[in-house]
Formats: C-alpha cells, structure tokens, sequence
C-alpha cells in the first residue's frame, strides 16, 4: 500500500474541558464508514503479509480547495485521542475525527479490473453534502485560481 500523505494526527486541546460536557467517544459504525467485503478481504491480506508490526489501517484525507480531498491509507500500530475504531477480524480501521467529518457515509470498495486493482472511496461527502469540487473560485473556466 503506497503512503501518499504524512499524516499528522489532531492535537489535544489545552485547556480542561468543560463540567458536564460530554468527553469524546471513539465509536465508528459501518453506517458512518462501509468497508465492502472485498476491501475487508483485500486489507485483512495486505495486514497479514507485511512484515511490520501493523495492526490497523489509518484513513486520512488531505488537500481541499479547487483540487478536491484526496483520500489514502496507511499502515499504523498507534491509535490517538482522536480516533474512531472499526474492528475486523485481524485489523482495525482508525478515522480521526476530522477525516470522519468528510468520511462520514462513504463506502470503501476494493476493485480488480483488468490489469487494474484499486480501493475506492465511493459516496464520499453523503452526509455533509459537499462535492469535492471548487465553487465560485472561476478556475473551471479558465479563470484564477481559488484563494
């Protein structure tokens, strides 16, 4: 699996969180994140083949903007503060709370095609209702590009 991005996970806040405040649960459910069973296959077989000590497969995002988010996967034996757990029988899934935000009721698909084989992120933004794409910057008509 390439790393095409360094992640660099959320930091802790400073201050003391607030009396009564409800503290962060790391719950993540195939309703907020479905991985196909293809992609569980597929990721379970790369996690068992490595020589590392890896137990989980991070999910991140990166970029925005005009370009769109682009959305990769590496390998990880820390989880942090900030991550939502998916277990599957021999790894697990981290999703940090921000990439969660944009992740949230997507699908991830792994796809063998003809001389091709892929994870994809299907229905990305279901939730949020974002596009990916840049709105109103002009740069789709040849115009400057977004600030």
């Amino acid at each position: 699996m390439e790393n095409v991005g360094i992640y660099t996970p959320p930091q802790k806040a400073k201050s003391a969180p607030v009396a009564g405040a409800d503290a962060f649960q790391p719950s993540l459910t195939v309703n907020d994140l479905e991985v196909t069973q293809s992609a569980q296959d597929k990721l379970h077989e790369i996690v068992t083949q490595t020589d590392e000590d890896v137990s989980a497969i991070r999910i991140y995002i990166s970029g925005g903007g005009c370009g769109g988010m682009s959305y990769g996967m590496t390998f990880t034996d820390e989880q942090t503060d900030f991550d939502n757990v998916l277990q599957f029988d021999g790894f697990r899934i981290l999703v940090d709370v921000v990439a969660l935000n944009y992740l949230k009721g997507a699908q991830i698909d792994y796809i063998q095609e003809v001389g091709r084989e892929r994870f994809v992120f299907n229905n990305v933004f279901a939730e949020t209702g974002g596009s990916g794409v840049c709105g109103g910057c002009g740069s789709a008509g040849g115009g400057g590009g977004c600030a």
